[in-house]
């Protein structure tokens, strides 16, 4: 018997929730199905959910199809939560995308499959919803091959559409060898020669679907059952088996964490290599960022695990190990958090989706206590790290990042439902970026200029290419000053980046600690160590922030706002009323396509006006404009327009003396 880790994933509504139903019905592990409409799903497991009718976070749940153990995941559809999504890719060994035979393919199910396909997951497709009124079968295999990739396979034909006695009909076409063939000279070779035979078109399909370059299609119904029991075969024959050596090193990925009943904190993993035990200590977090200065110490901690449970026909139950390929709940971890490594890391893949780009305030209602709304919200982003903490200590408000109005109403219920906290939400705006315009240098000397703290830094901002990051680099010899010294000025460095010039994070320069400097420790005749003569961290976490807001000043900055892609399907005759309106809200249009009576327009589009464009598309198509939109890149705000600033949540070092005040009555108290 193998392990199969298998996602299901689709765009919002298209029944992938119903189909995780219909599998465990089918595998035994649930004596009845549920439904979405009635709220009672098995993976469906919090009130909201049930009370939506939506996924909001993913849900493990375990059965066996014949010789094949299967860890599905369930995960939400949603573009809001699109952030749960990310974090269950990187554990998965193969997928099955739901489309809808009445929607079709959706923007979310474009997004969806390009992701897997550019992370090289094993992917079935599923279209579900045969027995539904305005079911397609021609029109979506073409919408398929068209608009997510050509290399799709039918495996059968369906019949009946639209009705309760819609079927699938299984059977391998020897069309499929067009698709085949393009991945296989060999194939390719007796295609022409007319010598391939039935058992080597299936070899070729479960060799090109294990390696992601093709994708099976099934037709079906989870309500009914259609296409199902085919669907599993696919599932079983065609998928590969998860891998990797329980008795080589210590290697997994945490994808989810929630808290238990007793608050304790519970790390969903997936073991990659090794195994682990419980009373086993440990390392987990992510290693530590490297610089100029050399490696910095691997900053991860170490913990012991007190509780292993492992998913088995649909429950999960406490074991004393969990070994390679195998998913696992583990207690004992208090400070894991989603997407850290424990044992030995494994390569860094980076967010597979776009950051949020709105940002709104959460403000407690009267006489509730903010402090305990601080706390819940900080406990949320535990589970969920896109979602952006800034406090404002000045003006006691919390920042949240979000990717959509349905998140924030989502943020709103569980706070009132789990934390008894009743919320209302400012207005949403967007998240900018900023980054430098050219290069500038600061320094201030110890005990020189008013300088009131015991150090010297100097440093210089350098625009770095989109999507590098921060890198800080030395010109001063390491030795020059206690290393402490060097790890709190790049520390600061990139927590002070959080908010430029005009409040936005810098997300990409280059810092270079241009001068360094310190006072030793001293300390007088037969006494101990002088703190107001000797340098300490506090010195140089102090005086960077001031350093660095100059040394961006004499750069300068420009602020990006998001943009996101748009393309919009509509009616040609509506374009008229469509193309004011997408002016006015400075979409541009880059290409244009007529198709028959439809036009399509792609372009971009300020994150800032997406919303308010799809509530205005129905009305200036009389309801049948299609819109799909996704984050795209960070564009300069234009010349001569009003510049966004961001309220600060920091001590504010673009104001001296204001900051030095703020500084002294903080440690003061």
């Amino acid at each position: 018997m193998h392990l199969l880790n298998l996602g299901i994933l689709a765009h919002v509504d298209a029944g992938k929730t119903s189909l995780t139903e219909r599998l465990l019905y089918t595998a035994g592990v649930i004596d009845e199905i549920g439904s979405v409409d009635a709220g009672n799903t098995r993976t469906d497991s919090l009130a909201l959910e049930r009370q939506r009718g939506i996924t909001i976070k993913s849900a493990v749940v375990s059965f066996a199809l014949d010789d094949v153990t299967v860890n599905l995941i369930d995960t939400p559809g949603h573009p809001d939560f699109i952030a749960e999504v990310e974090r269950v890719l990187g554990v998965l060994d193969g997928a099955v995308l739901v489309v809808s035979a009445v929607e079709g393919v959706q923007p979310q199910t474009r997004v969806l499959m390009r992701t897997l396909r550019r992370l090289r997951i094993p992917t079935l497709v599923f279209v579900n919803k045969i027995d539904r009124r305005g079911a397609h079968h021609d029109a979506v295999l073409r919408a398929l091959a068209e608009r997510l990739t050509a290399s799709v396979v039918p495996m059968g034909t369906a019949d009946g559409l639209g009705t309760r006695d819609a079927r699938f009909v299984p059977g391998l076409p020897f069309s499929a060898l067009d698709v085949l063939a393009d991945h296989d000279e060999e194939l390719l070779t007796a295609y022409v020669e007319d010598t391939v035979s039935y058992d080597r078109l299936r070899a070729a399909l479960a060799a090109q679907t294990r390696q992601a370059l093709v994708h099976p299609v099934y037709f079906g119904s989870a309500v009914t059952g259609a296409g199902v029991g085919a669907l599993v075969e696919g599932i079983r024959r065609l998928l590969p088996a998860a891998d990797g050596d329980p008795r080589g090193p210590v290697s997994g990925s945490v994808f989810k964490v929630e808290r238990g009943p007793a608050g304790e904190k519970v790390a969903y993993a997936r073991m990659f290599s090794g195994t682990v035990r419980t009373r086993d200590r440990i390392r987990f977090g992510a290693a530590g960022a490297s610089s100029d200065a050399g490696d910095l110490d691997d900053t991860r901690t170490e913990g012991r695990i007190t509780a292993i449970s492992v998913f088995d026909r649909g429950a999960d139950v406490r074991d004393d190990l969990v070994a390679a390929g195998r998913i696992a709940k583990l207690w004992g971890l208090a400070d894991i958090r989603i997407g850290d490594a424990f044992g030995e890391p494994r390569k860094e893949c980076g967010h597979f989706f776009a950051p949020p780009t709105l940002e709104t305030v959460v403000v407690a209602a009267d006489g509730a206590d903010r402090r305990d709304l601080h706390r819940a919200l900080t406990l949320l982003a535990e589970q969920d790290p896109l979602i952006d903490l800034r406090h404002d200590e000045v003006r006691q408000e919390t920042f949240v990042s979000l990717y959509g109005e349905v998140q924030k109403e989502v943020i709103q219920a569980t706070l009132a439902d789990e934390f008894g906290l009743d919320v209302t939400f400012r207005e949403t705006t967007p998240l900018c970026v900023e980054r430098p315009v050219g290069s500038g240098t600061a320094v201030e000397f110890n005990k020189k200029d008013g300088n009131p703290f015991l150090a010297t830094v100097g440093l210089r901002v350098d625009p770095a290419p989109v999507g590098s990051g921060v890198a800080f680099r030395l010109e001063v010899e390491l030795g020059s000053m206690p290393y402490a010294f060097f790890k709190a000025v790049e520390e600061t460095v990139r927590e002070t980046l959080g908010q430029g010039l005009h409040g936005w994070q810098i997300p990409d320069c280059t810092v270079t600690m241009t001068h360094s400097g310190y006072s030793p420790r001293q300390s007088h005749a037969h006494q101990g160590f002088d703190k107001s003569m000797s340098s300490t961290g506090y010195d140089f976490r102090g005086l960077t922030p001031l350093v660095l807001v100059e040394a961006l000043r004499r750069a300068g900055t420009q602020v990006h706002e998001p943009m996101h892609r748009f393309r919009v399907e509509a009616p040609t005759d509506t374009l008229a009323a469509l193309l004011p309106v997408l002016a006015r809200l400075r979409a541009v249009p880059r290409t244009t396509q007529t198709r028959g009576a439809s036009c399509v327009l792609e372009g971009e589009v300020p994150a800032a006006h997406v919303h308010e464009l799809e509530q205005h598309l129905p009305g200036l198509t009389r309801g049948e404009g299609e819109l799909e939109s996704a984050f795209d890149h960070y564009a300069p705000m234009a010349r001569g327009g009003t510049v966004p600033e961001r309220r600060r949540t920091d001590l504010n070092p673009l104001n001296r003396k204001e900051y030095l005040l703020h500084l002294t009555r903080r440690v003061g108290g």
